[in-house]
């Protein structure tokens, strides 16, 4: 299942339907990343400025104020994945719409969240996948460890974050979260293919639309299994007894 929805989200990324919504996706990535690193940048030029590592050698603090700012372009990879978030929120209800309608046209679509809680909800999360990940670019120095540490961290975060706002669309976002509990396995498994497309430069810029797409089409096959193993028949003792009922009559 999680491979089916895997290949339906990516094509639909690329779909005409999805096409303008990913220009606005990765505008706002990507806008949001730059102000981020001019915004750091400065700060660290300014600091240095204030308090410079060397009087007599201006070039020393130019360098290194050049070194802070290359350093962050690495520093944002970890920042990629609240921010991931943010867009997530901002245009989940227009892309799920058309998730649901262009792919399950029979189906009743879901209906969006209140803006102010969708956007509560999108915030708070954002900020502890923020502080995760920080947490995670502390541990840079050492190797292995940190990526191990970006990626576990984010295939909880971001299967947690995108399949609860899929699911919230379609049920109270208290039993969004016991769903996702319920079916810890599939969606931790989900959460790592977004997460190893983190990894990837560039390619992991449409990561918050193909999230999106995705958690729909997981959501709807989980839900589906759940309707299909709901019928149960009734328990073999209660079928003996109509069978002795039926008997004695």
């Amino acid at each position: 299942m999680l491979i089916n929805a895997a290949f339906a989200a990516l094509r639909q990324v690329f779909s005409p339907p999805l096409r303008q919504i990913l220009w606005k996706s990765l505008g706002l990535t990507v806008g949001l990343l730059a102000l981020i690193w001019f915004g750091l940048s400065k700060g660290i030029a300014a600091l240095i400025a204030a308090h410079p590592i060397s009087t007599d050698y201006a070039m020393v603090n130019a360098v290194a104020s050049f070194l802070a700012g290359a350093g962050l372009f690495v520093g944002l990879a970890y920042i990629l994945p609240p921010v991931s978030i943010l867009v997530a929120g901002y245009f989940l209800d227009d892309a799920a719409a058309i998730v649901e309608r262009t792919d399950f046209p029979d189906e009743v679509p879901g209906q969006a969240m209140p803006l102010g809680q969708a956007m509560l909800y999108t915030v708070r999360f954002a900020g502890l996948a923020l502080a995760v990940n920080l947490a995670a670019l502390a541990l840079l120095l050492v190797p292995g460890i940190n990526v191990a540490a970006f990626f576990l961290a984010n295939t909880y975060l971001l299967g947690r974050e995108y399949f609860e706002l899929a699911a919230a669309r379609f049920r109270p976002l208290t039993e969004a979260g016991a769903m996702r509990r319920h079916h810890s396995a599939t969606v931790m498994l989900a959460g790592a293919l977004l997460a190893g497309l983190m990894l990837v430069p560039i390619v992991n810029l449409i990561t918050p639309l193909f999230g999106i797409a995705l958690m729909v089409h997981v959501h709807k096959g989980l839900s589906r299994d759940r309707l299909l193993r709901a019928p149960q028949t009734r328990p073999p003792v209660a079928m003996d007894r109509d069978r002795l009922g039926a008997g004695r009559r």
